[in-house]
């Protein structure tokens, strides 16, 4: 059977989700639709009360992650395309990533950022960040290659202590894939 890059990122989430109450998953059109890439497919049905459609304010959807992540929770928030979460850059470079040196309370939460270009998708939502956010000290950038990559560096996300931006190439969903 093989495994595609998008279904090792879907399985970790599952995974993360069975292991700890503590997780959740924030996003726009992440329930029923099940993601802009489908990532979230069926997760809904399975943790009705844990996987959360968010409004269209980006800056709103980091905030919500940063204030649940400093009450123990641990968010995974995904922007439909990485070039959205400049909206909410000042959230996660500003409170996010300075929080535990400013107070010593962790901000445990992965943004999931779908980024890169793919056939025909042009200069529209192909922007890859990740050597943005990684200029920011606080927060830590992870940016799977494969698909074993795909699934344990983001259960190692969801596990870390610090905010992570998981940063998953749009071309390799469907077109990576492993036995």
């Amino acid at each position: 059977m093989s495994i595609y890059y998008i279904d090792a990122i879907r399985l970790a989430l599952e995974e993360a989700l069975d292991r700890d109450p503590t997780v959740f998953l924030y996003g726009q059109d992440i329930g029923e639709f099940g993601g802009a890439f489908k990532a979230t497919k069926g997760l809904k049905e399975k943790y009705p009360d844990r996987v959360i459609d968010a409004p269209i304010s980006e800056d709103a959807i980091a905030g919500l992650a940063i204030g649940a992540a400093i009450e123990g929770m641990r968010p995974v928030i995904e922007m439909q395309f990485a070039d959205f979460s400049s909206i909410a850059f000042n959230q996660i470079v500003n409170n996010a990533a300075t929080h535990f040196y400013r107070t010593g309370v962790p901000v445990p939460m992965v943004m999931r950022l779908p980024s890169g270009g793919t056939p025909g998708s042009g200069p529209f939502h192909s922007q890859n960040l990740e050597a943005i956010y990684s200029h920011y000290p606080g927060v830590k950038v992870v940016a799977p290659a494969f698909v074993s990559d795909a699934y344990s560096l983001l259960l190692e996300a969801i596990e870390c202590d610090d905010p992570v931006i998981y940063c998953e190439h749009k071309f390799l969903y469907r077109w990576l894939r492993t036995e």
